[in-house]
């Protein structure tokens, strides 16, 4: 397993916020953990990484749900939706999202030779998030860095920014957006890099989180490696048949 890989475990493991660790086989260990960082509070969370994988849950009776399931099934089909929905009584479903992460070894800029200006947050950050809409700007996680941002500018225009999140372990959480007028020509890439390049010097291991295609197309220009995935449920009454 790689270091990045390793690195990866030891976030997560943290964020379970519970004694559980991933195991060395091919399986999921389920954790009672109510204040879990794997998802929205309670609800279940999942994370494979690797052929193996954590799940958080909120209460003693989603514990014997998730354990069953996860005695059903392997780790990759415990983050499919489609696959869950025929054992557990899923409400509700956040994801999934690719976890992707970057060795410093293989990172090659994407940003030389271009105008990346570093920028703290001001009055241009809310200004982009609004151009993009409120589903676009979630999604990305803009709002949330604690970096400073990477841009790209048209004359006073703002039109791509990225940046990251610190998260637990030293990890930087990559965020990105371009206006939704200026896609489609590498700009998502090109400010990425400056800003994955930023997180490298500090120390820090670049996290890629991605549920669409286009965001996943990014990490792979940018030499991330999916390594795993997230997914978030929410479990109702009454178990389903499978």
């Amino acid at each position: 397993m790689t270091a990045a890989a390793l690195r990866a475990r030891d976030l997560w493991t943290e964020l379970a916020s519970a004694p559980v660790r991933f195991p060395s086989a091919a399986r999921v260990r389920v954790a009672l953990s109510p204040r879990s960082r794997l998802c929205p509070p309670s609800w279940t969370g999942i994370v494979v990484l690797g052929d193996a994988g954590i799940a958080t849950v909120p209460n003693e009776r989603d514990a014997e749900l998730m354990a069953g399931a996860a005695r059903k099934l392997p780790p990759e089909e415990l983050v499919d939706p489609d696959r869950l929905h025929r054992v557990l009584p899923v409400l509700d479903v956040l994801g999934p999202a690719s976890l992707s992460y970057l060795d410093p070894a293989d990172f090659r800029p994407r940003h030389e030779g271009t105008t990346v200006e570093v920028m703290p947050r001001g009055d241009w950050l809310s200004t982009l998030l609004a151009r993009t809409g409120e589903a676009d700007a979630e999604e990305s996680g803009l709002a949330d860095i604690t970096s400073p941002a990477c841009v790209l500018r048209d004359g006073d225009d703002v039109i791509a920014a990225a940046g990251f999140r610190a998260w637990p372990r030293s990890v930087a959480h990559l965020s990105v957006l371009v206006a939704p007028d200026r896609r489609g020509r590498g700009l998502a890439r090109t400010v990425a890099s400056a800003a994955v390049a930023h997180a490298l010097d500090a120390g820090w291991l670049p996290q890629w989180r991605a549920r669409t295609r286009p965001s996943q197309r990014v990490a792979r220009a940018l030499e991330f490696r999916e390594l795993g995935v997230q997914l978030s449920i929410r479990l109702g009454d009454v178990a389903a048949e499978g």
